[in-house]
């Protein structure tokens, strides 16, 4: 007698079951998205509620540093002894980091519980995509994946609306307003715990190696000193004598990591075998440049919102909506073209192609562009992206033993990070290291304008301050409140270096289109990760 059409294959899942983990998993993905868009909105008021504007970026910075530095640690970590309980770890060091940084004192308090925070968000995304894996085959993983692409989308509109609101209230139950910045992630992880925790019930065999702790150890001592040096580089001067230590102090400890990794083979933190991969390699290559003009746009945009247009936080949170669209509608639209197809290879060639595209684009615009026009670009700019994110993590999974799904998509996620944070650092330094000569040269145009002269005279303060050395630009709040007319010099010298941004950002990404023609497509598997190690057993028995 034939088995009913209903009994699964080992190892397979129903939608059913595969929905209700993704619920978990996309709550707790919700909480890294979520805190980062309600956080970029909220930071100002927070800084000066704790009275730390000046050091506000080392909460940034802390949450930084231990979220990169986790990735490859849970990936690992989640190969050998499961996915459940790291998810677990994540989530609860997520809430931990939360409730403390909700009661936090003093902006260096807060560094030191977002820190914690970081912890927790190493995994949150990474483990989703690893679990995912386990559980749906290649060539139907990319309409799951979609769903997390709805999660980035929610929290784009309601992080920045969210941010602004809480930030905005003197008292909310009894506490600051600020505070439920991070007392809103409480509930949600609670969720998220006790969903995971029943439901999130996939097989795994125990992988008997070893915890790699000294590269664990030795990527901290490399990774650490960069990322800071990336982020305070420009405040310190990035041929000073901390900067030159920060550097020396990151080369020695990625030196001693390779070493390690080495020594270590299969048990290592990132196994070097993977590197010899050519897709592997291709792809983090490309995942990290992609990083770098991503995250590059994405610093840039607010600027331009907010400088340049006026725009508050939460306006400009809300104005670059038409970028989550593009990237939502891309990446479900590709979803179903790779699940019926299981074709993936064209799509990051596209997307890649259109994000340079977008970013010469964004190179155009100037003080008098229309939002319009300007949104019509992020739209375009997010198709891009979306054409490329999930094709590019798929095709790194696609290529590794089920064995090292994890370590495999935690590499992609922190390669794309640690480009992120290099794309920060380099364009915030091009932005400012030009924004001066530019304003200057907009105002050399102006001096002899009629209007410019009028409007002069009736503001002799603001002639005094030009004289005096220039406009301070480490608060530009003052152009809300000057006339327009002497605000325009400035206005035009910023868009004009944000420009410049753009243009090296999209050089940046054109090197990625170029080194992502090199991909071969392999087939897409029509097996989960937990099939093809049920089916592996037996011949290893």
């Amino acid at each position: 007698m034939t088995a009913p059409a209903s009994v699964a294959t080992p190892g397979q899942l129903s939608h059913r079951q595969i929905l209700t983990v993704l619920s978990g998993l996309m709550l707790g993905m919700l909480l890294a998205a979520l805190d980062q868009t309600i956080m970029a909105s909220a930071m100002k008021t927070i800084a000066d509620q704790l009275h730390g504007q000046t050091i506000q970026a080392w909460a940034t910075t802390a949450y930084l540093i231990t979220a990169t530095i986790s990735t490859p640690l849970y990936g690992k970590l989640s190969d050998i002894f499961g996915r459940k309980p790291m998810y677990l770890t994540a989530i609860s060091f997520f809430l931990l980091g939360s409730v403390l940084s909700g009661i936090a004192g003093s902006m260096y308090e807060l560094a030191a519980y977002r820190a914690v925070q970081g912890l927790g968000a190493g995994g949150l995304m990474s483990l989703a995509l690893a679990i995912i894996a386990d559980m749906v085959s290649p060539r139907e993983r990319s309409k799951y994946q979609s769903y997390f692409m709805g999660v980035w989308g929610l929290s784009s509109v309601a992080g920045p609306v969210v941010g602004g609101f809480f930030a905005g209230l003197d008292d909310f139950a009894g506490l600051a307003g600020w505070r439920w910045v991070f007392l809103l992630n409480v509930p949600i992880a609670l969720v998220a715990l006790a969903v995971v925790a029943k439901y999130l019930n996939v097989p795994h065999k125990p992988v008997p190696q070893k915890v790699d702790y000294l590269g664990a150890i030795a990527l901290t001592v490399g990774l650490v000193p960069l990322l800071i040096v990336a982020e305070q580089g420009r405040v310190w001067g990035w041929d000073s004598g901390r900067s030159l230590a920060m550097y020396a102090t990151g080369v020695i400890g990625l030196l001693w990591f390779v070493w390690n990794e080495r020594r270590m083979g299969d048990a290592a933190l990132l196994p070097l075998r993977l590197f010899q991969r050519q897709a592997f390699s291709l792809l983090n290559v490309v995942n990290f440049i992609m990083g770098v003009g991503m995250f590059g746009m994405m610093m840039s945009l607010p600027l331009y919102l907010q400088i340049v247009k006026g725009a508050s936080p939460t306006e400009s949170g809300l104005m670059t909506l038409p970028l989550t669209f593009g990237i939502l509608f891309a990446a479900i639209a590709s979803g179903r073209v790779i699940s019926r197809t299981g074709r993936y290879r064209i799509f990051p060639i596209i997307g890649l192609g259109v994000t340079a595209v977008s970013m010469f684009l964004f190179a155009q615009i100037g003080v008098d562009t229309s939002l319009t026009a300007s949104m019509l670009i992020m739209l375009l700019a997010g198709a891009g992206l979306g054409l490329c994110m999930q094709p590019l993590i798929l095709a790194i999974q696609n290529d590794v033993e089920p064995k090292d799904i994890g370590v495999a998509t935690s590499s992609a996620t922190f390669f794309r990070s640690i480009g992120g944070t290099v794309g920060t650092a380099v364009f915030l330094s091009i932005l400012f290291t030009v924004v001066g000569g530019r304003i200057s040269s907009a105002f050399d145009s102006v001096r002899t304008d009629q209007a410019f002269l009028a409007a002069l005279r009736e503001n002799p303060q603001f002639a005094g301050q030009l004289q005096g050395g220039g406009i301070d630009l480490n608060n530009t709040a003052f152009l809300n409140d000057i006339d327009p007319t002497l605000a325009r010099p400035i206005l035009t010298g910023f868009s004009s270096s944000l420009d410049t941004v753009f243009l090296v950002g999209g050089f940046v990404v054109l090197v990625a289109f170029v080194l992502i023609w090199f991909l071969k497509e392999a087939p897409l598997s029509n097996k989960s990760g937990l099939q093809r190690m049920a089916e592996a057993e037996p011949a290893l028995a």
